[in-house]
C-alpha cells in the first residue's frame, strides 16, 4: 500500500478532523519512541501551524526562527505565505528536535530540511503518512487519520478559539474564502450564546 495516498475510509467516519484533545493524544503517543523529538515537533507543528504534507517536508531550516519565535510558512496550492508566532512549547520542541538534528545532519551536512529522517535526507511525503497513521493507532483514536486531518484540526481549532473567518483564511493561506467557511459554519461553539437568559 501507498502511504502518500489518501486512505479510503468507511461512511462511520465522515469526520475530516481531529479535535485538540484527540490531537494531544496523538503528540503525547510519541514519548518514549525511537523517533520522539523529530515526530513531536512534526506533528505539533503541522497541526499548530495547520501545514500540509508537502509543506512540512519541504519546510527548510531558515524558515524555523527560534530566536524570533516565528516560524515562516510557504504554502503550496497557490496559497499565501505568511509569518506565524511560534509559542513556547513549540519553541522547546523544535530546540530539542534540532539538537538532535545535527547529530543525524553529519551524513548529509548540506542538506537543509528542517525534517530529517534516520539517514540524514528530507523526510519524505509517505513517510509521514506512516507516521501519522502509526501515533494515531498508538493513541487509540476512533477514527483513522492522515496528514491532511491536522491541517483540518488547526482550522477547526481556531475557530473554536473565535477567530473569525478571514483571520483562520490569512493564517490557513487560503486565497478562497469558501476553502476558509467550513471551519466556523459548522463550529458549534458559534451557537453557544443562542438559548442564555
Amino acid at each position: 500500500m501507498r502511504y502518500d495516498q489518501p486512505l479510503l475510509y468507511s461512511t462511520l467516519d465522515e469526520r475530516k478532523h481531529l479535535t485538540a484533545h484527540e490531537v494531544e493524544q496523538v503528540i503525547t503517543a510519541t514519548k518514549g519512541r525511537r523517533h520522539e523529538a523529530r515526530d513531536r515537533c512534526l506533528l505539533l507543528l503541522m497541526f499548530r501551524h495547520g501545514l500540509r504534507v508537502s509543506e512540512a517536508c519541504g519546510l527548510r531550516i531558515s524558515q524555523v526562527d527560534i530566536n524570533s519565535c516565528v516560524l515562516h510558512v510557504r504554502r503550496l496550492k497557490n496559497g499565501l505565505p505568511t509569518t506565524h508566532p511560534l509559542r513556547a512549547d513549540e519553541v522547546r520542541a523544535c530546540r530539542e528536535w534540532l539538537a538532535l538534528r545535527a547529530y543525524l545532519a553529519v551524513s548529509h551536512p548540506g542538506e537543509q530540511s528542517f525534517f530529517i529522517s534516520q539517514k540524514g535526507g528530507q523526510l519524505r511525503r509517505g513517510t509521514v503518512w506512516r507516521i501519522v497513521r502509526e501515533y494515531g493507532k498508538a493513541a487509540r483514536l476512533p477514527l483513522a487519520i492522515h496528514p491532511h486531518k491536522l491541517r483540518h484540526a488547526c482550522g477547526y481549532a481556531l475557530a473554536d478559539r473565535g477567530a473569525d473567518t478571514r483571520l483562520i483564511q490569512d493564517y490557513l493561506g487560503h486565497r478562497n474564502i469558501q476553502n476558509t467557511v467550513g471551519y466556523t459554519t459548522i463550529n458549534p461553539a458559534r451557537f453557544q450564546k443562542l438559548w442564555q437568559d
